[in-house]
């Protein structure tokens, strides 16, 4: 996207989740073009050792009887999302906008596939790629890195900062105890001012 976009100045990224791994792949192999990273609840790497994989995600990811119905009829794991987080509750528009896209059987197999690929084992499709990522983030080292934290995420919680902080230990990092996965959704006003100051050094 970047290259179609013809996109040639050094850019700064946001990452947060799924789109964490996504971005780090392409920053590890484009240094040359990074000026800032944000990192927000996401991973670079596998499961830290002292974190078990959620409950919740191994009835997606390994019991099908159970996700195909759940995950593409009842969208479960969007509407499940609006609960588990955000530690605030979530205005009715941003419920909506959340569950939006995913407003079909059909739009809802991307869901079901990503959670079904979450890197365990060397079966999973992504296993490669994240295995990559994770011997090469230390090319991000000079790397100007923000790390922004919700702590009560129930996936990404403080263990993957913690991995991230001892591969990072010179990045700037700031924790957010009351808020969870919807980082910017808990704290919209904290998040945007750390983030635009962060920007403009």
């Amino acid at each position: 996207l970047i290259d179609h976009l013809n996109i040639n100045e050094k850019i700064s990224l946001i990452l947060h989740d799924w789109g964490g791994m996504i971005g780090l792949a392409w920053a590890v192999d484009h240094i040359d073009r990074i000026d800032k990273i944000i990192i927000t609840n996401t991973a670079g790497f596998f499961l830290p050792k002292e974190k078990k994989f959620p409950f919740r995600l191994s009835l997606i990811k390994y019991f099908r009887l159970f996700a195909v119905p759940a995950v593409l009829g009842l969208n479960v794991f969007a509407k499940g999302a609006l609960y588990l987080a955000s530690k605030k509750k979530l205005p009715q528009d941003v419920k909506q906008g959340l569950v939006e896209p995913y407003n079909s059987w059909k739009n809802r197999i991307a869901t079901l596939k990503f959670v079904q690929d979450i890197p365990i084992s060397k079966q999973d499709q992504s296993y490669e790629i994240v295995d990559y990522v994770a011997q090469h983030l230390k090319r991000l080292d000079e790397a100007s890195i923000l790390f922004l934290w919700g702590a009560k995420d129930f996936v990404f919680d403080l263990t993957f900062l913690n991995e991230f902080r001892r591969r990072f230990p010179r990045a700037a990092t700031h924790v957010f105890h009351d808020a969870g996965h919807y980082l910017f959704e808990d704290k919209p006003e904290e998040t945007a001012h750390l983030v635009e100051d962060f920007l403009n050094k």
